[in-house]
């Protein structure tokens, strides 16, 4: 199935996206643009650091994590639109490490003033390739409420 629509969806419903690998190169280059703290730009600077060595920035992260999802993820009818969330990122994502998005559904609601649409819950892990998680984004993903042949029969 390429399209999911709320009708698809329970509460445990799980996906796992396909991986990526990143570098100190590609750590470097992002840090240089977006974040540029020494413990994302210098591995010898970030030795000195909270995290002892150079790190992928939580927000390059959720990039490659995003990247994940739109690609091989989970493919929803509206794509991956985003009405809020939280996130965090338990541990360092250090060069060398593999990225792999695991995604569970937690709830599923059907709006009230919207019948076309409701909000699906997701939790999403981003785990290195010691299963160790990294990143860590509860969401709330407004998804078209079942199919257009279904909705108009």
């Amino acid at each position: 199935m390429n399209d999911h629509y709320l009708e698809d969806l329970e509460p445990g419903r799980r996906w796992t996206t396909g991986s990526v690998t990143i570098d100190a190169d590609a750590i470097k280059a992002f840090a240089r643009s977006y974040d540029r703290q020494p413990f994302h730009l210098d591995e010898e600077a970030a030795e000195a650091t909270f995290f002892r060595g150079l790190a992928a920035s939580g927000w390059q992260v959720a990039a490659l994590s995003m990247g994940l999802l739109t690609e091989n993820g989970v493919p929803f009818a509206w794509g991956i639109v985003g009405a809020g969330g939280e996130i965090s990122w338990p541990r360092p994502t250090r060069p060398g490490d593999t990225l792999t998005v695991h995604v569970e559904v937690v709830d599923v609601t059907r709006s009230r003033s919207r019948p076309d649409r409701g909000i699906a819950t997701v939790r999403n892990e981003t785990r290195n390739q010691n299963g160790e998680v990294v990143q860590i984004l509860v969401a709330k993903l407004v998804v078209p409420a079942r199919r257009p042949a279904e909705a108009t029969a």
